[in-house]
């Protein structure tokens, strides 16, 4: 994968991670810094790089729809299944890079979906396996092989990559 194609689907999981309300809008910002840095580039990019952290909060909602359009990415708004299934897989890829430990990530899974989102069910009942840990014959070490080979499904699952870069 390119320096590009890595900031362009970094910039995606940052606006779906965003849209959830899992990080600020400050991320947001970051991540079009670094692909701008990367070499991606378009007006509305630019723009969005451009937020003082005090921006971020207000601008980040009308800047990032035309900023992802531009690169030929996908917003999709946080109610939408489209939108959650976005987030998780966002979510997966932070686990996989060490920014969350497998608990943690079943335990956000779960939080924020439930048993409701078919894409992250076995994340889900992973999360419940963790909770009954001292009731049965599985360890610890054996519910996380199982969350990373789960959270691997999900990031291999295409999350889309820019179409056209406009410079």
């Amino acid at each position: 994968m390119t320096s590009t194609s890595a900031a362009a689907l970094a910039l995606q999981d940052h606006a779906a991670l965003w849209s959830l309300g899992e990080i600020p809008a400050t991320e947001v910002v970051s991540s079009a810094c670094d692909a701008l840095v990367a070499g991606l580039d378009s007006p509305a990019l630019r723009m969005l790089a451009a937020c003082t952290r005090t921006e971020a909060y207000y601008d980040v909602p009308d800047l990032l729809p035309p900023a992802l359009d531009e690169l030929g990415l996908t917003f999709c708004p946080a109610g939408s299944v489209a939108g959650q299934e976005a987030a998780a897989r966002a979510l997966a890829a932070r686990m996989l890079a060490g920014e969350l430990t497998p608990r943690e990530l079943v335990f956000r899974i779960h939080q924020r979906f439930g048993h409701g989102l078919p894409l992250v069910e076995a994340l889900a009942n992973l999360d419940d396996e963790y909770d009954i840990l001292d009731y049965g014959d599985r360890t610890s070490a054996q519910v996380d092989a199982d969350v990373v080979a789960e959270a691997l499904r999900l990031t291999r699952h295409p999350r889309g990559t820019p179409q056209r870069t406009v410079h």
